[in-house]
């Protein structure tokens, strides 16, 4: 055997080899009970070993692996004779008992193995009789070709109509073998010689019978139990199948070349073998040959054209997989142009206003400005149909379609072909308009309800996305809001505090010590009011990070400006105490309680702050004996946002004052009774006790 010879043998029997071991240990992973599997599983054991048996004689060139391969080929028949002969056996048994047919046809068939079995047996052991045992051995391989036809014909025509389309791809393919071993058999045994080229190709004929076993396996409902092949593994065994003979063609090329190219046929070969395998790269990389084989092998195949489980479970991810609102909408083109090989296409959503819907993401289209409004008889139509709008159907038969009028724009799309809606529930949120497909598809029903179901999927994401992002945008307008009304209230008290000053300007305008605290008053509430300008523009939290804080000035300088608004303030201050916080927003803070606090009490009442340290925490205590508060107020309304028991307060401050000190960690009580007065005890954690004191004391030794 030449060299070029035995690598056409070993890649034959290797591949035979290696198709019947994957579908044998597919079979044995999904292990099933039942007589058909259990054989099935038998026959593709026998015939991996019988392509090892092969591919050893091919690599080695011993006569002991022949010897074991024409052994393992006479059990393998033996093995198709007990499968075929139990797929015979309910269509030809009457009441649940076999016929004395079939037990002929089971009969033969053993006599034929165990007349194999001896004349294998005599040849090897070189016994010499009145015939010889090669020749026997021959001839009866070539009775059990035969008689593989009259079971694959007893088979094919004793089956019912219903069933006889899932078993024909089984019956053309191990016919077909069976026929080209009927060849060679009958050649060997009228010439005395082997066909060494049909022997070599031998194991590529016989595992070509497995991707038709496998199709009828599918397609019969005994067999669907027990085989359950996806339409990914059938594309890529399909593939591997056409690179199989491809590459068998391109070496019979090659062989043929350099056989009769002269002196330049070493050239002319690797020259042909690198154009194929440019070719082959071509092939493998285009889009438009994936699609070709994808449905080809949905059409021809399988009953549905789809994978509806491994379909969904790919779109869900393609949606899942998006990164923001903007990504959203190319995951949704790309999700339903996959469903219809589709290379191209454009996403039209609603616009806010609800009035016309524009192109919100497009996939390899051109970007358009064109919008068609909510109320338009495409709109209408897409929404009161949820039918997926085929345009080449469209345009040879319009009727279809109810009349429909399509906007210029969508004409004007190049190679626009399919507008898919996107609704949820009784709204559309969307359309899809997808180009013309990589190959040629037949819009079926099956395509139509796969892609009306995956746009309303699509359409129930899209809403969700909107949903989120305009509860994004009304949480950032709530917060604006929130900071502005803090930024009004503060801005209303340093309006009322301005207005006293006028009010007292007409008495007091030629007092210079009213003159001076006027403009110390002025001074602060410019100060105060950059702040809050500061404020709005950076955010309602503080940019530096909260310091030490001594209470006892910050209540000090309140009673000094309390005192200039003509009122009096009492002080206790029993211990020194520097608390964690901003300063500003902490004498804001405790400035707002005091002024509730003297909001609340006429003239001739007591107010007064009580300043004490109570372990880590330094305890503010601003008490009254004015109106006081009921519980049911203190209980459902105090701390929350616009409550409030002032005729012209808003009811911030005490919300902003409470929300503050929780953030540094503190605590606010109350403890109230109308016409008795109120208690408000404010609890601030103390900077650090140790550096609080010695500061204290720096600063009252420098005073």
């Amino acid at each position: 055997m030449d060299a070029s010879r035995e690598a056409v043998s070993v890649w034959s029997y290797g591949l035979a080899a290696f198709v019947y071991a994957a579908f044998a240990i597919y079979l044995a992973s999904g292990w099933r009970s039942g007589l058909r599997s259990r054989a099935l599983f038998v026959v593709s054991v026998l015939c991996a070993f019988w392509g090892l048996a092969g591919l050893a004689f091919a690599l080695t060139g011993q006569t002991i692996f022949l010897a074991i391969g024409m052994l393992a080929d006479l059990f393998r028949y033996g093995g198709w004779f007990v499968f075929l002969l139990v797929l015979l056996k309910p269509h030809a048994s009457r009441e649940g008992r076999v016929p004395n047919r079939l037990r002929w046809l089971a009969g033969i068939a053993l006599a034929l193995v165990l007349i194999g079995l001896s004349a294998q047996i005599l040849a090897v052991l070189g016994t010499k009789t009145f015939f010889q045992p090669l020749r026997l051995v021959i001839l009866d391989s070539l009775a059990m070709a035969v008689f593989s036809l009259v079971l694959i014909e007893q088979l094919f025509r004793n089956v019912s109509p219903d069933w006889r389309w899932s078993i024909k791809p089984l019956c053309i393919g191990l016919g077909g073998a069976v026929l080209f071993d009927l060849y060679l058999f009958s050649d060997s045994l009228l010439f005395s010689r082997v066909d060494v080229d049909a022997f070599n190709i031998r194991g590529f004929v016989h595992a070509l019978v497995v991707p038709l076993v496998v199709v009828s396996a599918v397609r019969s409902k005994d067999w669907k139990t027990r085989i359950v092949l996806s339409q990914r593994a059938t594309l890529q065994s399909v593939t591997l199948i056409a690179v199989g003979v491809y590459l068998l063609f391109v070496s019979a090329a090659g062989y043929y070349v350099r056989y009769f190219g002269g002196d330049w046929g070493r050239a002319f070969q690797l020259a042909l073998l690198f154009a194929a395998l440019l070719l082959l790269g071509v092939l493998s990389l285009s889009g438009s040959m994936r699609a070709k084989f994808r449905v080809l092998v949905g059409k021809h195949f399988f009953s549905y054209r789809y994978d509806y489980r491994e379909e969904w479970l790919r779109f869900t991810n393609t949606l899942s997989s998006q990164d923001g609102f903007s990504e959203m909408g190319k995951h949704v083109i790309n999700g339903l142009a996959d469903m219809v090989e589709s290379p191209a296409g454009a996403l039209w959503l609603k616009d806010p206003t609800e009035r016309f819907f524009a192109q919100a993401a497009c996939w390899n289209m051109p970007v358009s400005s064109a919008t068609e409004d909510a109320d338009s008889k495409l709109c209408q139509f897409l929404l009161n149909s949820g039918w997926v709008i085929n345009l080449e159907e469209y345009r040879s038969l319009p009727r279809r379609y109810d009349q429909l009028e399509l906007p210029l724009w969508l004409i004007e799309v190049p190679n626009a072909w399919l507008v898919v809606p996107l609704a949820t529930g009784s709204e559309m949120t969307g359309f899809v308009v997808l180009s013309t497909a990589r190959t040629k598809i037949d819009v079926n029903w099956e395509v139509n309800d796969l892609l009306k179901t995956a746009g309303r999927q699509a359409g129930a994401f899209m809403g969700q996305m909107q949903a989120t992002e305009a509860l994004l945008e009304a949480r950032k307008f709530d917060a604006f809001n929130r900071m502005s009304a803090f930024v009004v209230h503060d801005l209303k008290n340093i309006v009322a505090q301005l207005s006293l000053m006028l009010k007292n300007a007409e008495r007091h305008r030629d007092n210079p010590e009213f003159q001076q605290d006027m403009l110390m008053t002025v001074e602060h509430s410019v100060e105060r009011m950059r702040q809050l300008m500061m404020q709005l523009r950076e955010g309602a939290t503080p940019v530096d990070s909260p310091r030490g804080i001594d209470l006892g000035d910050v209540i000090r300088r309140i009673q000094t400006a309390k005192a200039g608004q003509g009122r009096h303030l009492e002080l206790d201050l029993i211990d020194k105490a520097i608390a964690k916080g901003h300063e500003d927003r902490v004498e804001r803070v405790i400035g707002h309680i005091v002024q509730n606090a003297l909001d609340a009490t006429e003239n001739g009442g007591r107010v007064w702050i009580r300043l004490e340290r109570q372990g880590d925490h330094a305890m503010i205590e601003v008490g009254d004996t004015g109106h006081g508060m009921s519980p049911e107020f203190l209980r459902e309304r105090l701390f929350k946002p616009f409550q409030t028991t002032k005729p012209a307060g808003m009811g911030i401050g005490a919300y902003e004052s409470f929300q503050y000190v929780h953030e540094l960690g503190g605590k606010i009580s109350v403890d109230s009774a109308i016409n008795v007065g109120t208690q408000v005890s404010l609890l601030l954690p103390l900077f650090d006790s140790g550096v609080g004191t010695e500061s204290a004391q720096i600063r009252e030794e420098a005073k």
